[in-house]
């Protein structure tokens, strides 16, 4: 199974399932291609759900590193006591 991430401003704001067959041939144009043949918008890079691909798989609200080609989990904040 392929995974893809839509990113706005540099946060993934959802994640799809796409044909495996594109996961191969390791191309975010390829799957962006297909993402918008069929009516969806914006920008989408592939994400892995084994984290092979770009660091880790691509959750909502994490960010996209351009210049380090990874996703960034968001960093939690311990209460104060």
């Amino acid at each position: 199974m392929a995974h893809a991430a839509r990113i706005e401003d540099g946060i993934v704001r959802e994640v799809i399932v796409v044909p495996d067959n594109l996961d191969a041939t390791e191309s975010d144009a390829a799957i962006e291609a297909y993402i918008h043949g069929i009516g969806l918008t914006g920008k989408w890079i592939r994400t892995s759900y084994n984290g092979n691909i770009r660091s880790r798989y691509a959750g909502i609200g994490f960010t996209y590193d351009a210049n380090a080609d990874e996703f960034v989990a968001p960093v939690v904040e311990e209460p104060a006591e």
